[in-house]
């Protein structure tokens, strides 16, 4: 299952159920206010695989969790930020180019 970090929109939970993948939010999850390596913790504790983030300072926390819980992956989305039905339609269109493939252990860009 993925995790959306707070600064993902909603409606991407509905666009991953219907490519199959199981998804929740950190707001869902009660865990609005969590830093980036507690929010790690708790991920990896209820048995989430990855977590989607928009943060670009992300990367210096991911790396230090990343090594405490290697099975799990975080992806640094990079699309343009805007409002969610603008940030959906491009996040299709990325998707049927090059679909996210979560790495265990790894930070990744998506799209590349």
């Amino acid at each position: 299952m993925w995790l959306l970090d707070v600064n993902m929109p909603k409606p991407l939970i509905a666009a991953l159920g219907e490519l199959g993948i199981q998804a929740r939010t950190a707001i869902d999850q009660g865990w609005k206010n969590l830093t980036n390596g507690r929010l790690v913790e708790a991920a990896v504790a209820q048995g989430f695989s990855s977590l989607l983030t928009r943060d670009q300072l992300f990367g210096e926390s991911a790396n230090r969790a990343l090594r405490n819980f290697p099975q799990f992956s975080v992806v640094l989305i990079t699309l343009p930020q805007m409002k969610a039905a603008g940030f959906m339609e491009n996040f299709k269109v990325a998707w049927r180019i090059a679909p996210i493939t979560p790495v265990p252990g790894k930070m990744i860009h998506w799209p590349a």
